[in-house]
């Protein structure tokens, strides 16, 4: 089997691709000029040049590829040029779909997100079939991956095989950006949670999240999506356990939403609006954490044989890949 992955230079991409090399598939990877590919060391797979963006590219990379795993995206919960991020999330899936239907590959596993997924402020764990919609997404971010994912689901119910999958809150090592998720981890480690508010995760380990992807491969309905989901904890649990990892402190201090709101505020006008970079906090993440992100992974368990594992084990591999990696 070639199997062509995009995001493989990424975090949750680098993983899917070991997984597969490790299952004996062989890769083609899909790079960009500027990419990092420090992921990639030690990893035997041939390379493409191309882009999201670029379907003539993405066509001629594709050649010969038997399946699909779309994993890239333009993960950030702030950015100066939106449209940047709907051309790479929204019009980079139909462009990897168009390829793929020229290509005449067999199957395709588009990676979406847990932010599509309908939550309520209740904290309830929201599954595949919870009432959502367009309106319920807040963000650039958010919205752009429920446009994608609509694309890839009608693709599956339309002649081709597309199966989505629905990663929750990855964590784990070879997070080289960092994802807002793996900012969590480092500034925890940098000491700069100093309080936390009332909001919850869906926390998965990377390495389990890329075994879904190849079980989707393998056992997922066509145009049907499945969450990949872990452990639902708060964020002070989440600190917690980082302290119990660590040995560092975690916050005591439980900030209201009211101050929360303010602080997100300030820190999109001063950092994202005066110095032109991307904020720790911006008003749409706080509205976001006004949901607990709960979910479940009851249709991934029936269906591809998903396994709900502790995350512990992960946090502590984010942890200590921070800190070998220079990032503390």
């Amino acid at each position: 089997m070639l199997a062509f992955v995009t995001g493989a230079t990424g975090f949750l991409g680098s993983h899917v691709a070991r997984v597969l090399a490790d299952q004996g598939a062989e890769l083609r990877l899909l790079v960009r000029p500027t990419s990092n590919l420090k992921n990639l060391e030690g990893l035997k797979a041939e390379t493409a040049t191309g882009d999201l963006r670029d379907t003539a590219s993405l066509e001629k990379a594709m050649a010969g590829c038997d399946t699909v795993f779309h994993v890239a995206a333009d993960y950030r919960l702030w950015v100066r040029d939106p449209n940047e991020m709907y051309r790479s999330n929204v019009e980079g899936t139909r462009a990897i779909l168009d390829a793929a239907r020229k290509n005449g590959v067999q199957r395709v596993v588009y990676t979406s997100s847990v932010a599509t997924i309908g939550f309520t402020a209740q904290g309830y764990p929201a599954d595949e079939d919870s009432p959502v919609s367009l309106t319920d997404m807040i963000g650039h971010y958010k919205r752009s991956k429920f446009m994608a994912e609509q694309i890839a689901m009608e693709a599956g119910r339309s002649g081709m095989h597309v199966v989505t999958v629905n990663p929750t809150t990855p964590v784990g090592e070879q997070d080289v950006k960092p994802t807002p998720t793996g900012r969590i981890v480092l500034d925890f480690l940098k000491r700069k949670f100093p309080a936390y508010v009332e909001t919850g995760l869906n926390l998965v380990d990377v390495r389990e999240c890329a075994r879904g992807h190849v079980a989707a491969l393998e056992k997922g309905k066509s145009g049907e999506r499945y969450i990949l989901g872990g452990e639902n904890l708060t964020l002070k649990q989440i600190l917690d356990k980082l302290s119990r990892i660590t040995g560092l402190p975690s916050p005591k201090v439980k900030l209201p939403y009211v101050f929360a709101f303010a602080a997100g505020m300030v820190d999109e006008a001063i950092t994202g609006g005066l110095l032109k970079r991307e904020p720790r906090a911006t008003v749409e993440t706080v509205r976001m954490g006004k949901k607990k992100m709960f979910a479940s992974s009851d249709k991934a368990e029936r269906e591809l044989g998903w396994k709900i594992v502790p995350v512990e084990d992960a946090l502590r591999r984010a942890v200590e890949w921070f800190r070998a990696n220079g990032y503390v």
